[in-house]
C-alpha cells in the first residue's frame, strides 16, 4: 500500500480525499484499501520521511495536501525495480505495470523481466504440484473433494500461463529497448 500511495503522489500531490478517490477510480481494480488504511499508509509514510505536507488550505478544514519527498521517490523506485514478492503475484505485478510509465524507459523492460520471472518460477511451482498429485492414489471417499481440488490447480496454472504470456506480450510491444 505504501508503494501504491507514493506512486499516486508521484503523479501529482494529491489530498487524503484525493488518494481515496483515486483508488475508487482506477487503483481498486488490482488494490482494495479502505479509508483507514489509507490514512494509515500516510501516516507511515510521513513518519519515514518518504512523503510531506505540500501544502494546507487555509479556509475550511485545512485540507492537507502530501507530496513525496526525495528519500520517497528512491523508495518507490527500489520498490518498482526489485523482484516483486510476497503471496499475491497478479496485485504486485498489476501494481508495478500500473505505475511503470513512472520510470525511465530503460528501467521498464527490467520490471518487466522481473515479473515475467516471477510468474515463470510459480508457475514451474504449480506444475510440480500437478506432476506430484497425478503419482497419488487417491482413496474413493476423497475422490469428489479431490476432483474440485485439482480443478482449482487447473486454474491456478491456466491464469498463471494467461498472465505470463500477456506479460511477455506486452513487454515486447512496449517495453523494447530501442523504445
Amino acid at each position: 500500500m505504501l508503494h501504491v500511495i507514493l506512486g499516486l503522489l508521484l503523479i501529482a500531490p494529491q489530498s487524503f480525499y484525493d488518494l481515496i478517490k483515486g483508488f475508487e477510480s482506477g487503483v481498486a481494480l488490482f488494490y482494495s484499501a479502505s479509508s483507514g488504511s489509507i490514512k494509515r499508509a500516510l501516516d507511515t509514510l510521513l513518519a519515514r520521511g518518504f512523503i510531506e505536507v505540500a501544502s494546507v488550505e487555509a479556509k475550511g478544514r485545512g485540507r492537507k495536501v502530501y507530496r513525496p519527498t526525495g528519500s520517497g521517490r528512491e523508495e518507490f523506485r527500489a520498490w518498482m525495480t526489485q523482484d516483486p514478492t510476497g503471496s499475491d503475484l497478479e496485485t504486485a505485478a498489476l501494481s508495478r505495470l500500473y505505475f511503470l510509465g513512472l520510470l525511465e524507459p530503460g528501467e521498464r523492460a527490467g520490471v518487466l523481466h522481473r515479473i515475467t520471472a516471477r510468474i515463470e518460477a510459480d508457475l514451474a511451482a504449480l506444475t510440480d504440484l500437478e506432476g506430484r498429485l497425478d503419482t497419488l492414489d487417491v482413496g474413493e471417499e476423497h475422490r469428489d473433494l479431490v476432483t474440485h481440488q485439482r480443478a482449482a490447480l487447473d486454474y491456478g496454472i491456466a491464469a498463471h500461463r494467461f498472465m505470463l504470456d500477456w506479460f511477455r506480450d506486452h513487454g515486447a510491444r512496449h517495453e523494447t529497448p530501442d523504445r
